[in-house]
């Protein structure tokens, strides 16, 4: 947890309304209340979000997408990931036929670890 930057400001004399919340030791919070509710922002709780028809429709309006999951993208991304293993396939294809016909041993490998 940071170092408060500024211990004077809400120290034992601060004549403000503290938090009510009880902490998990049992101790009363000593943040500043700064919600309707008498609680710091860490105890007020978080929204629910829009309830009304209205604030659902504008959060429906309002949201954006990035585009990085369209089924293009994700098409796209299948077909590199098909690519790459039919290399691979191709590739151990090669390792086998050079190591049948004696261009390459078996333990070719350990040659090439740094």
């Amino acid at each position: 947890m940071k170092a408060n930057p500024k211990p004077w400001l809400y120290g034992p004399n601060w004549q403000g309304q503290r938090c009510e919340a009880r902490t998990r030791s049992g101790t009363p919070c000593q943040r500043p209340a700064r919600l309707p509710v008498g609680r710091c922002k860490l105890h007020g709780g978080a929204s629910t979000g829009p309830r009304t028809k209205d604030g659902l429709a504008r959060l429906t309006e309002a949201r954006t997408k990035h585009g990085k999951f369209t089924k293009e993208k994700r098409a796209e991304a299948r077909r590199f990931a098909e690519e790459g293993r039919q290399m691979r396939g191709e590739l151990k294809e090669l390792e086998a036929w050079f190591v049948d016909h004696g261009h390459l041993s078996k333990d070719w490998r350990k040659d090439w670890e740094l």
